[in-house]
């Protein structure tokens, strides 16, 4: 397991002095001689596991590759700036793969204004890998990362979760300029992009954080996707279940102290909904209430590397 695998580096590799950033995040910070920061983010997707090249065009590969680090980017509240693109081609039609995969990131490369600095390129007799290295600068008010929630401060999250299977994961809208905007509006304490499922990638933040979380159940905000799915699916999970669970919805989860949460809410400053769906607590763990308020164990669905 993932979580299991960065235990393992953390007792072997000790912190260093230029890296004031490093295991466990969604991006790194790297201290650059003569001064200034740099963000770096890096992500793997396959053919097979992140996308289906024979049920896709190759073009929503490369966008979705993009993206999800464009995600990364958006948890820490940073600014991205250049990309690095290293490919594993399959030797039949490489060229043409290899163009339209880069179609499907020049959009993006154009909407955030990024520098498509290098990488590197192969083919092998496996399916098609590709990973992209993300840099960027710490945004103008800091830093956000997993580890700064407070018992007292509010869970407040963008959008709507569940069912990305139904084709958001594949569309994926990352919150670069919604997490700069909040940053620079209101206190943020924590944050991180659901790429997972909601109950996993809160359960990193609280982890980090060495505290506790408690969620309202009834506030969660499921995507029509969710219901969708799970009547499609014909199997026992419920919306509910979907929106905690499905994952790659990649939407934000922000810890805010109650003061701001209140602003927030009530400005809802963005194009996508706001919502509060519960507490970070002194308690460690992951909880929710029952009819009666009490606290009940929340289970850590989702994915697990």
């Amino acid at each position: 397991m993932e979580t299991g695998w960065i235990r393992w580096l953390r007792e072997r590799v000790p912190p260093h002095p230029n890296v004031p950033l490093g295991l466990g995040d969604d991006a790194a910070v790297v201290a650059l001689p003569g001064g200034g920061q740099a963000v770096v983010t890096t992500d793997m997707l396959m053919d097979g596991i992140d996308f289906r090249l024979d049920e896709i065009n190759p073009k929503q590969a490369g966008y979705k590759a993009l993206a999800v680090n464009l995600s990364d980017i958006a948890a820490m509240a940073a600014q991205p700036v250049a990309l690095f693109v290293s490919v594993a081609l399959p030797r039949q039609g490489s060229r043409a793969l290899a163009e339209s995969l880069f179609d499907g990131m020049i959009p993006l490369v154009h909407q955030f204004d990024l520098a498509l600095a290098g990488g590197d390129t192969n083919s092998w007799d496996g399916p098609l890998v590709v990973n992209i290295t993300l840099l960027g600068t710490v945004g103008p008010h800091g830093l956000l990362t997993r580890s700064g929630a407070l018992p007292g401060d509010r869970i407040v999250v963008t959008g709507r979760f569940g069912g990305s299977i139904l084709g958001r994961h594949l569309d994926v809208h990352p919150r670069v300029t919604e997490a700069l905007q909040l940053a620079g509006s209101y206190r943020l304490n924590a944050g991180i992009d659901v790429s997972d499922g909601l109950s996993r990638d809160l359960d990193h933040v609280v982890s980090e954080s060495g505290c506790g979380a408690v969620v309202d159940l009834d506030r969660v905000p499921i995507h029509p996707d969710a219901i969708q799915w799970a009547v499609q699916s014909g199997g026992p999970s419920t919306p509910l279940d979907h929106a905690l669970g499905d994952g790659e919805d990649f939407e934000l989860i922000l810890a805010v102290p109650q003061e701001d949460a209140d602003r927030m809410l009530a400005d809802q400053p963005l194009s996508i909904p706001l919502t509060d769906i519960g507490e970070f607590i002194a308690k460690p763990g992951l909880w929710h209430y029952t009819p009666d308020r009490s606290l009940k164990p929340l289970p850590r669905t989702g994915y697990e590397h």
